[in-house]
């Protein structure tokens, strides 16, 4: 369900950027797909995901579920974790993240976390993919 709703979401965004010559915000792509999820509450889906971004605000993350609960991230709870091995993430996540971290030392962390909600969980994919969210866009720092 998370990858069809995903990638639904991205033609949402890309529509919206042809229509009005600008980027959607993070917020505003969060609640497009919050909405879709409200529309379909009930009917079985699974899905809970991470919607990031770097908007005119600055850096976004928002928490997004198949009932259209919309979360977004700030000073109390700036990090997520998503998914059946997400508890084990947040063990690793509680015990490790500090507010003034470096850019190694949170590409460190992200990839412990998700490393141990692999392996501790059964039904988690086993892929860590990390990425690093920038003003200029993204990048792909451990597949």
């Amino acid at each position: 369900d998370c990858l069809f709703w995903e990638r639904n979401l991205g033609i949402q965004c890309r529509m919206f950027e042809l229509r009005n010559k600008e980027r959607i915000s993070v917020a505003a792509a969060s609640k497009l797909l919050a909405n879709t999820m409200n529309n379909y509450r009930g009917m079985g889906l699974s899905m809970g995901t991470m919607i990031t971004g770097w908007d005119k605000k600055g850096p976004q993350l928002y928490y997004v579920d198949n009932d259209g609960t919309r979360l977004p991230a700030d000073s109390d709870k700036p990090y997520f974790a998503v998914g059946s091995g997400g508890t084990f993430a947040y063990g690793v996540l509680d015990a490790g993240y500090k507010f003034d971290m470096t850019d190694d030392e949170a590409i460190e962390l992200g990839k412990r976390a998700i490393y141990h909600a692999t392996y501790r969980d059964a039904y988690s994919g086993g892929v860590n993919n990390v990425y690093h969210v920038k003003e200029d866009g993204w990048v792909q720092v451990h597949s």
